[in-house]
């Protein structure tokens, strides 16, 4: 089965969380590729879709958001997934935390089968006005591979239930 990891990255952390989605994904036997979602022009062929988005301020990234209009019609034919990444500390890792509201609403538009938040990163270099402001009291790497891990070997399940109706 062939998927699709699409994101939305500001920092590069998310970019980074969609890198180990991809990965678990393949230790799980999956082909997937990875592709920044403002640069992906195609999803047909592929046989689900995971898209990734940073939070900024409550709001999902720009691109991630795009890249859901722009494909709704392919989407909501097939299984899809979302993520999120933000919280600069554990509290990702301790519970699960909603989807904020947009992130919500396109998940509905396109019949989302989940979605996980994830903690998100800030380098003490972070660029931008308020990334920098933040960084010089917040920096650090809140990423759990085991969440992400844990996450996907989820989504595994959840593909592989139809072939195992089928048999």
């Amino acid at each position: 089965m062939s998927i699709l990891v699409a994101y939305g990255s500001k920092q590069g952390g998310t970019a980074g969380l969609a890198e180990m989605v991809a990965d678990a994904l393949r230790r799980e036997g999956f082909t997937v590729e990875v592709a920044p979602a403002s640069a992906q022009g195609r999803v047909e062929g592929y046989e689900a879709v995971i898209v990734g988005g940073a939070l900024y301020a409550f709001r999902w990234h720009r691109d991630a958001r795009r890249f859901i209009r722009r494909h709704t019609h392919v989407l909501c034919n097939i299984p899809t997934y979302f993520f999120s990444s933000g919280p600069l500390d554990a509290s990702a890792s301790e519970r699960d935390i909603a989807p904020i509201r947009s992130v919500r609403a396109l998940m509905d538009r396109v019949g989302a089968r989940g979605h996980a938040t994830f903690g998100g990163r800030l380098t003490s270099d972070a660029r931008g006005f308020l990334a920098h402001l933040m960084a010089k009291r917040n920096a650090g790497d809140w990423r759990d591979p085991t969440h992400v891990q844990s996450w996907t070997h989820a989504i595994a399940a959840d593909l592989r239930a139809p072939l195992r109706k089928d048999a």
